[in-house]
């Protein structure tokens, strides 16, 4: 014997002893395949009858759920529309434990009131046919396949003994084919399928029973009850698939909205620290230096005000070098601007630029001033100069052209920022209630006024994250949103240290009034 011949005999097509399990397994998974083509082919036969039906269903649809709904002209108030309601009592009727035992004994009795003008007494070989036949339907929910076998049985050993052919029994033998078919897999069901209609082929052959029933008829309903619990079991488990996809996707965006919203917020901060830290560090470094030349100015100090004088010097240095490593570890994960260090932080008295800057892009604005408008500390008003910024270029971002007005008041004990464009009147703005930043329903998906404001553009800002941690960190209110009388508005009030309350001085410079 040769290796080819060697080789052929190995061969799992080639081996007497393998052939029959391959050809049983070929055939258990075509009769599966027939059985699904049957359920989806009714399944394309009732969408073609529903779409010629659909111009009639929908009069129907609008008839029966229009009628009794609540505003229609004549309905009572809070009354429900016929269809829903009926809809609404029937699933829950049965999604109940007791739909299957109900149901069940009704069918029994159907079988036996329908048997009892055919026969004398129902306590006959026929009644015990159909009882059993009906009867174990009560527990099919719990005991599908054992009901399943016993009322398949019965019925079919009815049929084969010559017994009288029910309307009920038949239902109810057609429907356990169907349970069946929506829970067993497509294999088995195939093999289901099959076994069905070889017993059908046996009781033709043997009995009269069915003589009345075309063949062809028996075989298809046989089969289109399997094949459309198969189809049914496939669109349940792809809508259960679909949901826990979509369930994961809105975790996965939930997740992802919070780490983006959280980096947002550190990169804010570390903003504000490094502005905080400009305008603080001046300030202590003033107190180092004069108190280092204190001593060389005034000869007449004691010793005691000398020491005392180094120690302020020393505190203040010291201070610097905690400042600077503070904002180190903020600076870590956060973007350098290169021109911060090199431009001084703006204040209200730069509003007119900013103002001027708004106009050159296209945009309309008209600033107020109310109230004892005075100096107030550069931390209060590099916030409310940053929050106008922001809240402008979100106006020139999301509503172009628009109408702006910004109105400063200064209060006794704080200095109120509200700035409101009306330029959304021509797109519906809608409020995140987690965050509560606001978003045009034509921007991209995911996009907000929070997220869309450009770097550039708004001095590296993040839009409403930014505005509200620089009100939050002077202990403020901020607040943004669609505006009652249309249009955005954005409100901030940033209170004031006791020491940030004096009067205007002759000297002083006072922001800009009404332009």
């Amino acid at each position: 014997m040769t290796s080819n011949d060697h080789s052929d005999k190995n061969r799992p097509g080639r081996d007497p002893a393998g052939f029959g399990p391959a050809l049983a397994h070929h055939a258990w998974r075509l009769s599966g395949r027939i059985v699904a083509g049957v359920g989806q082919l009714l399944l394309w036969i009732l969408t073609g009858i529903g779409t010629l039906l659909r111009p009639m269903a929908i009069r129907l649809g609008a008839r029966l759920n229009g009628a009794g709904r609540p505003g229609t002209p004549g309905a009572p108030a809070g009354a429900t529309a016929p269809l829903p309601r009926w809809i609404n009592a029937w699933a829950e009727v049965a999604e109940s434990w007791y739909f299957a035992p109900l149901t069940g004994l009704a069918l029994t009795i159907a079988a036996l009131a329908e048997l009892a003008p055919r026969v004398d007494t129902p306590l006959s070989v026929a009644g015990g046919f159909a009882v059993a036949s009906t009867l174990p339907l009560v527990w099919r929910r719990e005991y599908l396949r054992p009901v399943a076998a016993v009322a398949l049985g019965a019925s079919a050993a009815s049929l084969l003994t010559g017994q009288v052919l029910l309307v009920t029994t038949s239902f109810a033998a057609l429907y356990t084919l169907y349970a069946l078919g929506r829970r067993l897999p497509r294999q088995s069901a195939g093999v289901l399928a099959a076994g069905a209609a070889a017993t059908v082929a046996v009781v033709y052959v043997a009995t009269s029973t069915l003589d009345d029933v075309p063949w062809p008829a028996a075989v298809i309903a046989v089969l289109a009850a399997i094949g459309l619990g198969d189809a049914r079991r496939v669109v349940e488990t792809a809508g259960r698939t679909e949901a826990e996809a979509e369930e994961r996707t809105n975790e996965t965006l939930t997740r992802l909205t919070a780490v983006q919203r959280e980096q947002a917020v550190m990169r804010e901060r570390a903003r504000i620290a490094r502005e905080l830290h400009d305008v603080v560090a001046h300030s202590v470094s003033m107190i180092a230096v004069q108190a280092e030349t204190a001593p060389y100015t005034m000869e007449s100090l004691s010793p005691e005000a000398r020491a005392g004088y180094t120690e302020i010097a020393k505190t203040a240095r010291e201070a610097l070098v905690e400042m600077r490593r503070l904002l180190s570890v903020l600076r870590a994960d956060a973007k350098p601007e290169p021109d911060a260090a090199n431009s001084p932080q703006p204040r209200l008295d730069r509003l007119p630029d900013l103002i001027e800057q708004h106009r050159g892009a296209g945009g309309q604005v008209d600033l107020a001033v109310h109230g004892d408008a005075r100096n107030l500390s550069t931390t209060v008003e590099l916030s409310a100069y940053r929050i106008v910024q922001e809240a402008l270029t979100n106006a020139r971002r999301h509503a172009p052209g628009a109408e702006v007005r910004v109105d400063l008041t200064f209060l006794p004990d704080r200095l109120a920022v509200r700035v409101r464009d009306d330029g959304a009147s021509a797109r519906t703005m809608v409020l995140n209630r987690d965050d509560r930043t606001a978003a045009p329903h034509d921007a991209p998906a995911g996009r907000t006024r929070l997220e869309s404001a450009p770097a550039a553009e708004s001095g590296g800002g993040h839009g409403l994250v930014g505005m509200r941690e620089r009100a939050t960190m002077l202990g403020g209110r901020f607040s943004a949103g669609p505006a009652t009388e249309g249009g955005f508005l954005v409100e901030a009030e940033l209170p004031l240290n006791r020491e940030e309350r004096p009067t205007r001085g002759p000297g002083s410079e006072a922001p800009p009034g009404r332009r």
